[in-house]
């Protein structure tokens, strides 16, 4: 059974890889929420890093994520320098989106070091505590390797890894109907999700959990989409790739997959990943569900 499935994951993979080095906005891509939440221009300020050799970035993949933000009223701009309190104080809600050690550009392979710098960390965790508003997405190895020490000050455990459905779905889907998708203000409303193979991790006792990993296996590579019979590997019970949490006045979203919130264009085919996928066609709100929560 295990080389049947480390077969399939080498297959799946070739493909994958392929698309990734091939992803690019689709910026035809439109959402509209039916009753925005501001007016043009007069919602609250947030601001996408991309400081950090991040993946995704305000006019890269995530355009189409800040365009969906920008109808529904708010003022998106890109964070460009390293965190400080003075430089975080400057917007309401903060999305971190796949960040990555200068070490691993171009290199997607362990060891993954943090992104960010103990002073870093401290500011945005010392911020979120104050009254902040963070959203925090760390993908498949090696982001959520990069992100596991800014996730360890909240105390959410990334596992530096890649989430497989057992029930090899070309995409991965969340509903009520089986547990996957969990009741909370921020998925009222939402039946289905899904997502293009993230991370995992576990979360405090205090956070509300919002995707759980029913029926999944989580792989540690040493290579991004290099997958071995010797590669090691967990049951996903226990991790979620989905959770919110109030922290000290502020709050914090925290997510494992980064593709569900892009609408991506990949490979000679042109293949739609993302919020743009037919399948996908409830991610548009549970994104704006999640900055709603935040902004409240």
């Amino acid at each position: 059974m295990v080389i049947l499935r480390t077969l399939f994951l080498v297959l799946f993979t070739a493909v994958s890889h392929f698309a990734t080095a091939q992803q690019v906005a689709d910026t035809a891509f439109v959402y509209t929420s039916k009753q925005p939440k501001y007016a043009a221009g007069k919602g609250s300020t947030i601001q996408i890093d991309e400081a950090h050799f991040n993946f995704h970035t305000l006019n890269g993949r995530y355009a189409p994520f800040a365009k969906v933000l920008e109808l529904d009223g708010y003022e998106v701009g890109a964070n460009t320098e390293p965190f400080d309190l003075q430089r975080l104080q400057s917007c309401r809600i903060l999305v971190i989106s796949n960040p990555l050690d200068s070490s691993n550009v171009g290199n997607w392979s362990l060891p993954n070091h943090s992104a960010f710098t103990n002073s870093e960390i401290e500011a945005v965790n010392q911020w979120v505590k104050s009254g902040g508003r963070l959203l925090l997405i760390a993908d498949h190895m090696p982001f959520a390797g990069a992100a596991e020490a800014l996730g360890r000050s909240f105390e959410f455990e990334f596992l530096n890894c890649f989430a497989f459905d057992n029930r090899q779905r070309n995409f991965e889907r969340f509903y009520a109907g089986n547990g996957s998708l969990l009741p909370h203000s921020i998925t009222q409303g939402i039946d289905t999700l899904v997502t293009f193979t993230g991370s995992a991790f576990r979360i405090p006792d205090s956070a509300t959990p919002l995707l759980a990993l029913k029926n999944y296996t989580l792989l540690m590579p040493d290579t991004a989409w290099q997958f071995e019979e010797t590669t090691p590997y967990e049951s996903g019970d226990g991790y979620f790739q989905g959770a919110c949490m109030h922290y000290g006045k502020g709050r914090i979203v925290v997510m494992g997959e980064a593709a569900m919130f892009s609408a991506q264009l990949a490979g000679p085919n042109r293949n739609q990943i993302g919020m743009n996928t037919p399948e996908a066609g409830q991610n548009a709100q549970f994104l704006l569900n999640i900055i709603h929560w935040l902004d409240e």
